[in-house]
């Protein structure tokens, strides 16, 4: 008789992460910076978006880049070692980690800007410290900031829980106070990585039929360390 095998449930994810969107974001101190992007006037003035880690830099650039692409136009990324040559239809240009940006790239990014005043492109772009900050060549940083800058802020601990509380309830899952306190003082508190941990948590726990508890938590890790 052949040996058998445990086999572990495969989950069937009832809900993954939600696209990026302005409704999804809680504005927090960040209210001025939604607005502009909400109400942005294609083409116009370069748009940048400074803040630390977790602030919700690339939220925004992706709520933007769906807005823009519903509409239908059309929006792309900027990625270094690619052809970012601009093309007559692009409605808008991202430029993301404007802070780490290697030569090669900031070559790339100032002929992205050069291009994008000839095809009428709109550019927004983000990185971790203002304009004046960035460690890149001087044409490229002046024109990151020629536009309006906006800083983030990374939200509070309530509204951080309210975020938290929220996206668990459109994935169906029940947070206890005790998980919840225990996400925030055992893990890195900014809203990029409670996310992973999150989407972590719902696969892990759908996979053994189980609710998100501190004692799965714990199981998580030891089975499944992070990188």
């Amino acid at each position: 008789m052949p040996d058998t095998v445990a086999m572990r449930q495969i989950p069937l994810p009832l809900a993954g992460p939600s696209a990026p969107s302005f409704d999804s974001f809680l504005d927090g101190a960040n209210a001025a910076a939604v607005a502009h992007l909400r109400s942005l006037v294609m083409p116009g003035a370069p748009v940048y978006l400074w803040g630390p880690s977790g602030s919700g830099k690339t939220h925004l650039l992706k709520a933007l880049a769906n807005e823009v692409q519903q509409r239908g136009q059309r929006a792309v990324t900027f990625a270094p070692l690619q052809d970012n040559a601009v093309q007559a239809d692009w409605a808008l240009a991202l430029i993301d980690d404007c802070d780490r940006l290697d030569d090669a790239a900031q070559a790339d990014a100032f002929r992205l800007f050069v291009d994008a005043a000839g095809t009428g492109t709109q550019i927004v772009a983000a990185g971790r410290v203002p304009p004046v900050d960035l460690p890149l060549r001087e044409d490229l940083r002046t024109r990151l900031g020629w536009g309006p800058v906006f800083a983030l802020q990374p939200l509070g601990e309530e509204q951080t829980r309210a975020v938290l509380r929220r996206e668990a309830d459109r994935r169906g899952i029940f947070l206890s106070d005790e998980v919840m306190d225990h996400l925030l003082t055992r893990f890195a508190r900014d809203l990029k990585h409670l996310m992973l941990l999150l989407d972590r948590l719902d696969t892990f726990a759908l996979a053994r039929s189980r609710n998100v508890t501190v004692p799965l938590i714990r199981q998580m890790l030891d089975e499944d360390p992070p990188a």
